[in-house]
């Protein structure tokens, strides 16, 4: 197993008093897909938005490539090669669908590949490619969904964190969405996909972690982990 390029460790995060993150500690490896699971209300969606600057951390430490990142800024996370693609397919719904990918290649280092990525994120998702000059708002919820994940890839990351980016989707279009998401992985950037779809993240990452009640309560090589032990964390069994 390679080198960790995301350590969480201890993390606490609140909402005023109340605590929706307690105690989570979770290791991933660089290159890898990473699953965290569990039931709506564990803390997944949390624990994605402190870990890239969105909600500011209450206690422990987030390490990225080696940094302490704890309490840095989403725009400055970002600038270190960490996305995050939030749930509900979110875009800027006035903007083209082109203009709302080239607003994620902002960092300095995206510019001068600012082409060469878009290219990709346009053979990635042909559909794209067809209705760039498209409001976003005049897309379906799936089209929607690409575009925010090609304007994650536009700040060319070295790591993605994708919070249940099928909620709400039809079938096909997630199965397709996940396919783009094993694409954009073998090549190597590291990806952590966030799902209440225990099957789904199991079959596709390489580890996972099962969260509950604001806590990591199980993690291992998704195919050692078994099926009752996985319900039982999920559950709280």
């Amino acid at each position: 197993m390679s080198e960790s390029i995301l350590k969480v460790e201890h993390v606490q995060a609140k909402y005023g008093d109340f605590i929706a993150v307690e105690d989570a500690t979770l290791d991933v490896p660089a290159g890898t897909i990473v699953s965290v699971i569990g039931a709506n209300g564990a803390g997944k969606s949390t624990l994605m938005d402190t870990i890239a600057g969105v909600h500011k951390a209450s206690g422990g430490k987030i390490i990225f490539k080696g940094e302490d990142i704890s309490g840095m800024p989403a725009e400055k996370i970002v600038l270190r090669g960490l996305s995050l693609v939030p749930q509900g397919s979110r875009c800027f719904i006035r903007m083209t669908v082109e203009d709302n990918l080239i607003m994620g290649s902002f960092p300095k280092s995206a510019r001068p590949m600012m082409k060469d990525t878009l290219d990709r994120v346009y053979t990635l998702f042909p559909v794209l490619k067809q209705k760039r000059n498209d409001l976003s708002g005049s897309l379906s919820g799936g089209q929607r969904q690409m575009v925010a994940i090609g304007r994650a890839l536009m700040t060319n990351p070295d790591c993605v964190l994708f919070d249940e980016i099928s909620l709400g989707l039809a079938p096909t279009i997630i199965k397709d969405i996940y396919a783009r998401i094993k694409e954009i992985s073998s090549d190597g950037m590291t990806v952590v996909l966030v799902e209440q779809d225990t099957h789904r993240a199991i079959r596709t990452g390489e580890i996972s972690h099962v969260m509950l009640k604001g806590r990591v309560v199980l993690s291992g090589r998704s195919r050692e982990l078994g099926e009752d032990e996985i319900k039982k964390a999920y559950f709280g069994l």
